[in-house]
């Protein structure tokens, strides 16, 4: 294993002492280590930076001004020199012919994002170890001795939501890895998440966690050999592949003979998993579903196993236009994460507010259609969503009545088959106006046995979100001039209507982020808080 080499740049009026290490071939990746604030430095990184080389790696690693061996005053430091002195030590030392590969800790996970926003697809592969990110108008201020502006723009409460870094994590597509530390005393576990949850929307995304670390991983993966081999090797798992590596071997064998894959793009409107369109060379299309974020991967299992069966059942159903199973690997044996292979169907996701009637009569139709299969086998009986311990409803008469509401038993019902989780952002549109139809229902991983009254509810708070109060209290009404049957008894029904909507309180926003993918921007925390609110006192005058 190659030694590291100390070097000295200059840069933004300081002298930067540095350290590389590896060889330096051509096309080869360069990975750039960067550390974090306090009396975080580019020497407790050398054992990570011989690791990358071993792999056969160009490692760089440098101290920012006011660290280390570098000149300068850590008070006078800020997010943006930080950004523009990584800018110069990369421009002067990385190759430019081959892949760069972005590690940072703590504050340096707004550096890296910083960086990946700037080198865009020349970013093959990121590391982030208890990453930091920070309000957008916290970059350019100096840190100062821990009492002044800087200090006071990052303590305020929730100032990282909005970070930039967040929205260049959503839109990476390349390798990313998370560590996270068992305890970690300096980040915010919201933080933490924001971070998790950005990177599971569009790259090939591992989460990993080492139980017996703390805040500083620089020197957990110093002093624990394996956990540091582990780490870079998930850091570099198909790197100049665009990763996926697995995933594309088991999706080749899923073809059809002679069949291959031609193109991939990322389809809108997803929050539990990604989803990818897949184009084979004779122009059939294909969509992939993997399960990205933590919680999910756990759990695929149950959910794309329960998917894999209810798509082989719909698959003879008149009137469920629901897509074709090709293959499933609900664990993820085979895959980089657990997958779903299926035909793709035609039309697109409708969330804008043209034909808004026509749709939700369509959906109402669609609806009680769905309830009207009767399979050979019952699937699971349905789970509640949250529960009166669990709903953090602000103080007021309006939410104290409706949790008051859910705390009672459910109510007998009469079980039908339920879809679970009906709502627009799971159906296709095509057409419009007089013309407008359904082209399909998807998402079937949470499909179950239960109350009609559960589905309608579901449905009914999105479109109550959506385009109003009004439209939400008005679904049941569509349901059953189609047939549809909701519990004939008003309170049982409130209930069920209950029991979903207030699955949202008190954050309304996070069931909207796809819905703002696909240009609703209009639906702003504070638009869904008050849409919930009159929603929840309509249900509650109607039925209370």
């Amino acid at each position: 294993m190659s030694e590291p080499t100390p070097f000295t740049h200059t840069a933004d009026g300081e002298r930067l002492g540095g350290l590389r290490c590896g060889a330096d071939r051509p096309g080869g990746a360069t990975v750039v280590l960067l550390h974090g604030a306090g009396n975080g430095s580019a020497e407790r990184l050398v054992p990570l930076l011989e690791e990358f080389a071993a792999h056969g790696c160009r490692a760089l690693a440098f101290d920012f001004s006011g660290h280390g061996r570098s000149t300068g005053l850590l008070r006078e430091l800020s997010l943006r020199r930080r950004f523009e002195q990584a800018v110069s030590v990369i421009d002067a030392h990385a190759r430019v012919d081959g892949p760069l590969v972005l590690v940072g800790f703590s504050m340096s996970g707004q550096t890296v994002a910083d960086l990946t926003r700037h080198y865009g697809d020349r970013v093959a592969a990121l590391g982030l170890c208890a990453p930091a990110v920070y309000a957008a108008d916290a970059w350019d201020v100096p840190f100062g001795s821990g009492d002044g502006r800087f200090s006071e723009l990052i303590r305020a409460e929730g100032s990282w939501r909005g970070s930039p870094a967040l929205e260049v994590l959503r839109a990476y597509e390349g390798r990313a890895v998370l560590a996270v530390p068992g305890r970690d005393e300096v980040i915010p576990a919201a933080v933490t998440q924001a971070v998790s949850e950005a990177l599971a929307g569009r790259a090939q995304f591992t989460h990993r966690e080492f139980p017996g670390a703390r805040h500083r991983l620089g020197l957990w993966f110093r002093d624990h050999a394996a956990d540091r081999r582990e780490f870079v090797a998930a850091v570099l798992a198909g790197l100049g592949e665009g990763g996926w590596t697995a995933t594309r071997a088991w999706v080749a064998k899923q073809l059809p003979e002679g069949r291959t894959v031609t193109g991939s793009a990322f389809l809108s409107g997803g929050w539990s998993a990604q989803m990818r369109r897949l184009t084979l060379d004779d122009g059939r299309a294909l969509a992939l579903r993997s399960f990205v974020k933590p919680f999910f991967r756990r759990h695929a299992g149950g959910l794309l196993g329960r998917e894999a069966e209810i798509l082989r059942l719909l698959a003879g159903e008149e009137g469920v236009p629901a897509p074709a199973l090709v293959g499933v690997d609900a664990t993820g044996e085979h895959c980089d994460h657990p997958s779903l292979l299926m035909t793709l169907l035609p039309g697109r996701v409708r969330v804008d507010e043209d034909d808004v009637g026509p749709r939700m009569d369509l959906l109402a139709a669609q609806l009680a259609r769905i309830h009207r299969v009767v399979p050979a086998e019952r699937p699971r009986t349905y789970q509640a969503w949250t529960s009166p311990e669990r709903v953090a409803a602000p103080a007021g008469a309006v939410w104290e009545r409706a949790v008051e509401v859910i705390r009672r038993e459910p109510p007998p019902y009469e079980g039908c088959f339920l879809h679970r989780d009906f709502h627009p952002g799971n159906v296709l549109f095509t057409g419009s106006g007089a013309g407008v139809r359904i082209s399909g229902v998807v998402d079937w991983v949470e499909t179950s046995w239960g109350p009609a009254d559960l589905d309608v509810a579901h449905c009914a708070t999105a479109l109550a979100l959506l385009y109003g109060p009004e439209h939400g209290l008005a679904f049941r009404g569509a349901y059953e001039a189609w047939g549809g049957r909701c519990s004939a008894d008003g309170s049982a029904h409130l209930y069920w209507r209950l029991l979903d909507a207030l699955a949202y309180v008190p954050d309304a926003a996070k069931l909207a982020g796809p819905w703002r993918e696909l240009g609703r921007t209009d639906l702003t925390s504070r638009v869904l808080g008050e849409r919930l609110e009159a929603y929840v006192r309509g249900l509650l005058e109607r039925y209370g």
